[in-house]
């Protein structure tokens, strides 16, 4: 599988953007981005891994990207850096650039009275923009979006068809959501009173900062009375829930159907693996990887990876069980120096 783009690029051209040093044929056309094995003529891939030498050596592409130390791995056209595998993240981003739509209100859109909708940006048909609501320059609002009264949409950011941003939140510069995606809808905030639930008023806001990317689906709660925050960098894919007043730390990634529940706070740098669930009121440190489907009960506060994921069972013996589990290396360590004990020969009496 290859991506397309319209423009060619000579690999000179391409280090002289990105950097790397740059061994063969400057003149090298190169169209796409492909992997080793599928890549042809005019196609540039890279080695991100030696388990792939064998298909580098098969290649048929154009250029390719190595780490430094594999100077001398292949004749073909090659550029030579710290990080092949953030190298080609670049080289995609470049050669596979989507080109922004020309830019206008579409006839079919509405504009309320108030609304701030600079001539560099673009609104597609279907949309709704509310009163008071600012979009910044070269801001793209592509078909059936919702944008709320008073919310802000900062520069060259893009909502793709079928976003809805609720009134008052604001999502910084750069900012790519995709379709379906919820940002400021009420935080589940209940009261129980006897056989019924009061509705707890969510005022809060959602808050995004710069560069962050919410994929397909995803939602993100308003706070109950303080924001929601989510700060710059942060990376969601698709359905991902996050509740009301949690905050995501800066540059924090998280893969899909991860659960966040309200009022807990993601430190920055952290990965959170597929299916996650993190409970509510819990503080994570920064740079905490969590693997895909743990359950997270309390707070993580040290840098480092962690697991963990039980079968349902009753509440009391399910804690139970993590009771007798957290007490394992424990009775591990009694068992073994019982066993040594054990083993010593014994003196016979005289």
């Amino acid at each position: 599988m290859t991506q397309s783009n319209s423009r060619t690029y000579r690999l000179g051209e391409i280090v002289a953007r990105l950097g790397g040093e740059l061994v063969g044929d400057p003149g090298a056309e190169i169209l796409r981005m492909a992997t080793l094995e599928s890549a042809g003529p005019g196609d540039l891939s890279f080695l991100s891994h030696p388990k792939y030498r064998r298909q580098l050596r098969a290649t048929r592409a154009s250029a390719v990207i190595l780490a430094r130390g594999e100077r001398d791995a292949t004749t073909l056209p090659r550029i030579l850096c710290e990080d092949p595998y953030v190298y080609f993240a670049r080289a995609a981003q470049l050669l596979s650039a989507e080109p922004r739509p020309a830019p206008g209100v579409h006839p079919q859109a509405v504009i309320e009275a108030g609304a701030i909708v600079p001539d560099s940006a673009t609104v597609g048909p279907g949309c709704h923009i509310g009163r008071g609501t600012r979009l910044g320059e070269r801001v793209v609002v592509d078909s059936g979006c919702s944008v709320g009264d008073g919310a802000v949409i900062g520069e060259e950011s893009r909502l793709y068809p079928s976003v809805t941003v609720y009134p008052r939140c604001a999502i910084g510069k750069r900012a790519v959501i995709h379709s379906g995606a919820v940002i400021g809808a009420d935080g589940f905030g209940m009261a129980p009173d006897g056989d019924r639930w009061i509705k707890i008023p969510q005022t809060g806001r959602v808050i995004i900062g710069d560069d962050v990317e919410i994929g397909a689906n995803t939602t993100i709660d308003r706070g109950a009375l303080d924001d929601t925050v989510i700060e710059d960098g942060v990376k969601l894919d698709n359905q991902i829930q996050i509740g009301h007043n949690v905050r995501v730390g800066a540059h924090t990634a998280m893969a899909g159907c991860v659960a966040i529940a309200g009022s807990t706070r993601i430190g920055r740098h952290c990965a959170i693996g597929g299916a996650a669930r993190i409970f509510g009121h819990l503080e994570i440190a920064d740079r905490v990887t969590i693997s895909a489907a743990a359950v997270v009960t309390k707070s993580i506060t040290r840098a480092g990876a962690y697991t963990g994921v039980l079968p349902s069972a009753p509440s009391r013996e399910w804690a139970r069980t993590v009771a007798h589990l957290r007490g394992l290396d424990q009775l591990a360590m009694r068992v073994r120096e019982l066993e040594k004990r054990l083993s010593k020969p014994r003196k016979k009496k005289r």
